[in-house]
């Protein structure tokens, strides 16, 4: 025990001694976490949408109005002589509406019109979001107007749940969690572990008296404590920030984020062990950590929407895992009915490293 503490000590005093590896480990998990939590967004806004009316009465102005009345959609400068479709082919518009000149006229003789809408299907999902949006805006001004012809037999009464206001942050913030846990933890030991390497101290642990157990342990403790004042850190200005509040039990967020932190600190030991500089270690962490992470975990897209045979891989991906714990602690609530499992996972994930970890070491040391 006294060598895993002597082990954590030494890796700490080096930690405080270098200035640009402090940076890494705090600034820059807070400036990730503020792009995520800024920058993404799932939802289309301020959509350039051309409105060609042909009418020109006061029926279709009100049209043209609650369309842009949603704040979705902002009007473009255009010539009614011009041709819409060149306004979407340059670009300058993402969607246009055409009103045809009887459209006053046809509703109020009790006769069906057509409105023709164009989208510009470049960005499939951004498409249909501006076909549901006008589908929406049309079927409200249908019953704004008392244009309805017959009563529905059934109507549907929705309810938003956990998240009625739409907040995007409560997806983002709790999702980008488990990538910045992920990648700044793991990036450190990866990086503390190949300087050894270079600086040629690696030898002394291998020819010293010291285990593999001990020397993984220690290492490993000592930026364990480092990555848990990261997690503490950006989990309380984020909450201050997005104004994400713990909604969840403390104790299960607690355990998942440990057990996770674990499994980032060991896959940098691995990554560690593995490379044979310091840019090899960087770049096994960019590519298997944040590669990963970002796009195989259901940070942004759903897991389902990943087809066969990739969708086997966020199986072994452990912040997909850890990403259910934070959103669950932060918007639904659950808790351990509904994290039990990815807590085992993480568990089992921590162990399968470390027995990793273990067996490469042990072969580089000098037999005793």
């Amino acid at each position: 025990m006294q060598r895993i503490i002597a082990q954590c000590q030494k890796e700490l005093v080096q930690f405080r001694r270098d200035h640009l590896t402090l940076a890494l480990a705090f600034i820059l998990p807070m400036i990730t976490l503020l792009i995520y939590g800024f920058a993404l967004r799932l939802e289309s806004t301020n959509i350039p949408l051309i409105v060609q009316d042909f009418d020109q009465t006061s029926l279709s102005r009100s049209y043209t109005e609650r369309l842009y009345a949603t704040n979705q959609f902002i009007p473009v400068q255009f010539r009614q002589s011009n041709s819409v479709t060149n306004a979407i082919d340059s670009g300058i518009a993402k969607a246009a509406v055409i009103i045809p000149p009887k459209f006053s006229r046809d509703i109020q003789a009790n006769k069906s019109t057509t409105v023709q809408v164009l989208i510009d299907a470049t960005d499939v999902n951004n498409a249909r979001v501006i076909r549901n949006s006008i589908k929406g805006v049309t079927n409200f001004f249908i019953q704004a107007q008392g244009l309805v012809t017959s009563t529905n037999i059934i109507t549907a009464q929705t309810r938003i749940w956990f998240n009625p206001g739409r907040l995007e942050s409560l997806f983002f913030v709790p999702g980008g969690y488990g990538v910045v846990l992920w990648i700044y933890p793991s990036l450190l030991t990866a990086i503390a572990m190949v300087r050894e390497k270079e600086k040629g101290t690696i030898i002394q642990a291998y020819a010293s008296s010291i285990s593999a157990t001990e020397f993984l342990l220690g290492k490993g403790l000592a930026y364990l404590l480092i990555a848990i004042s990261e997690a503490v850190l950006v989990m309380v200005i984020a909450s201050l920030i997005f104004q994400v509040s713990l909604v969840g039990d403390f104790i299960n967020l607690s355990l998942g984020t440990l057990l996770f932190l674990i499994d980032s600190v060991l896959f940098g030991l691995f990554l560690g062990i593995r490379s044979s500089d310091q840019n090899s270690a960087v770049q096994g962490v960019t590519l298997v950590g944040f590669v990963t992470s970002l796009m195989l975990s259901g940070f942004i897209y759903p897991l389902s929407n990943i087809p066969f045979p990739i969708s086997i891989l966020p199986n072994i991906i452990p912040a997909r895992y850890y990403m259910e714990i934070t959103r669950d602690a932060f918007v639904r609530g659950i808790a351990w009915r509904g994290n039990w499992f990815n807590i085992l996972m993480l568990a089992i994930f921590a162990i399968v490293l470390f027995s990793i970890c273990h067996k490469i070491f042990k072969k580089m040391q000098l037999p005793n």
